[in-house]
């Protein structure tokens, strides 16, 4: 019975962290699929939990123990989810910008009904999340983080509420680096069309305009999208990083 608990206790932060991190916390993955993976990985941690009875695990400090593990594996989740949403708001930044905001759709990760640049972004944004193994290098976080931040140990809400605000705050920055290139062209398309329209004003504003503004979206698309690797790889570190600094910050109180 105690080893069953312990297994309880272990999977509770790896489990909160698979429900809420881009990638493992999509919606098209099942549940069911998530639960055995912190069940695989709590086993992996299951000797650093220290040994517990029913009665302790009942006990106000034993449910205080249960809601700080949940709030640490949901806090690195969110987290992480907060930094990789700039390539979303980038992506909804260009539709709008472009005319293309009227091309959404009900997206698979979020459920959320979101224009499909920003969708085709967000999933260039996860292809190189996996393809540099941030996804191991995140659970490889979370699994230090039982060593670093045993079981039990007090964690300050400053700490955790301090995480969320600036993972927004870097959001924010980061999803205008990524879109402010091609809206500042757009821009300028857009100031260039309507000076011409002014000059002509036999041209139709609407069957002129918007197709140069449409074929120049996708030329700058097609055009940007090394740097929208290069901006992605950055985010992607810049998140580990993040995560990495804030179970650290944690563990020192």
């Amino acid at each position: 019975m105690t080893l069953l608990l312990q297994y309880f206790l272990a999977s509770l932060r790896i489990g909160a962290f698979l429900l809420s991190a881009p990638l493992f916390g999509a919606r098209w993955l099942p549940l069911q699929v998530r639960v055995i993976m912190a069940l695989s990985m709590g086993a992996a941690v299951v000797s650093l939990v220290p040994p517990m009875d029913v009665n302790t695990l009942t006990s106000s400090l034993g449910m205080a123990m249960i809601f700080i593990e949940i709030a640490i594996g949901l806090t690195a989740g969110l987290t992480l989810t907060i930094w990789f949403a700039a390539m979303l708001m980038a992506g909804e930044k260009i539709a709008t910008s472009s005319g293309l905001g009227f091309a959404a759709q009900v997206d698979p990760m979020t459920g959320a009904n979101t224009p499909v640049v920003s969708q085709i972004l967000y999933l260039f944004l996860l292809v190189i999340f996996v393809s540099v193994d941030g996804h191991l290098l995140a659970i490889a976080t979370m699994m230090e983080s039982y060593r670093i931040l045993p079981l039990g140990s007090p964690v300050a809400p400053d700490v955790l509420i301090a995480a969320g605000i600036g993972a927004a705050g870097s959001m924010f920055m980061s999803a205008a680096i990524i879109m402010l290139p091609i809206a500042m062209a757009l821009l300028m398309i857009n100031v260039t069309v309507g000076i011409i329209s002014r000059s002509a004003p036999t041209l139709n504003l609407f069957s002129f305009g918007f197709p140069i503004t449409l074929i120049a979206v996708f030329i700058l698309l097609y055009v940007s999208v090394g740097a929208f690797g290069a901006s992605s790889q950055d985010l992607v570190n810049s998140g580990i990083a993040y995560l990495q600094t804030m179970i650290g910050e944690l563990a020192n109180g």
